[in-house]
């Protein structure tokens, strides 16, 4: 733990970081302390959730194969995504997924002022609520890096970060669907969170088609284990609230280990 606890502040640092307290909430290890923060709900069921859309070349199969099998999800949503293709948010709604927030851009939060952070996030919170007639409840950091200043952005805006439980490194070049499901399923349990990619906009491109290739195989298991598969919201994951809420850290906690999230691909 203190050798990945060292090297993420040797990655803050040269990133020239500007948060004195990220959180450890990253180290895959440390989630456990933090069920709701890990996407552990339910039991009986499993969230399926995906990340870095909307994306107009890839989204609509998405929808259209969930429809297909019958299952809905939550997409966690870039707002500089939106912006390019405003008509999605309102149809995956339509269609009867949740939308969440997974920031303005896919850079990472360490790189990114406290004041930045909030901007963004409510920048992205409003355009989401005022496309789609819906405020997003749940919020996705970047690279699964929660940062102290998403921690109270989240207070403010009143969303709940989440982060996954199994994935199927589906932005990978070399990803196909059978892959990318063995992975998948490698991690999966009930209560459980699955992250997955409807865009390739920070991914290899076309690397999207193995995470829809994955779909009816993740489905079939579900149905097998007797699983649930659906969005968070019927996930019933515990609500930070009041006291209850996870504490802010101090000035000298130390920044979160990267390790489990996804590396950001060259350039």
């Amino acid at each position: 733990m203190s050798r990945a606890l060292a090297g993420a502040s040797v990655l803050a640092l040269a990133a020239g970081s500007v948060q004195a307290a990220p959180l450890v909430t990253a180290v895959p290890r440390l989630r456990p302390l933090w069920p709701q923060l890990a996407g552990r709900g339910a039991p009986s069921h499993v969230a399926l959730t995906f990340d870095d859309g909307p994306d107009s070349a890839s989204t609509p199969a998405f929808l259209a194969e969930l429809d297909r099998i019958g299952v809905q999800a939550t997409f966690f949503l870039l707002g500089e995504m939106i912006q390019r293709h405003p008509r999605l948010p309102r149809r995956m709604v339509e269609a009867g997924h949740e939308i969440a927030v997974h920031g303005w851009d896919h850079r990472n939060h360490l790189r990114r002022s406290p004041a930045a952070t909030l901007r963004q996030l409510a920048h992205t919170t409003d355009l989401i609520a005022r496309l789609t007639g819906k405020r997003p409840r749940y919020f996705r950091p970047p690279y699964g890096a929660l940062t102290a200043a998403d921690l109270r952005a989240c207070r403010r805006l009143q969303l709940q970060p989440v982060l996954w439980t199994a994935w199927g490194r589906d932005w990978e070049s070399t990803a196909t669907p059978a892959t990318v499901l063995h992975r998948v399923l490698r991690d999966l349990h009930g209560g459980g969170t699955v992250l997955l990619h409807d865009s390739d906009c920070t991914s290899a491109p076309g690397s999207w088609r193995s995470a829809l290739g994955a779909l009816p195989g993740l489905a079939a298991r579900c149905r097998e284990l007797g699983l649930g598969l659906g969005p968070l919201a019927e996930h019933r994951l515990p609500t930070p609230a009041g006291k209850s809420r996870m504490p802010l850290p101090g000035p000298g906690t130390p920044v979160a280990d990267l390790g489990g999230s996804r590396p950001p691909l060259p350039g």
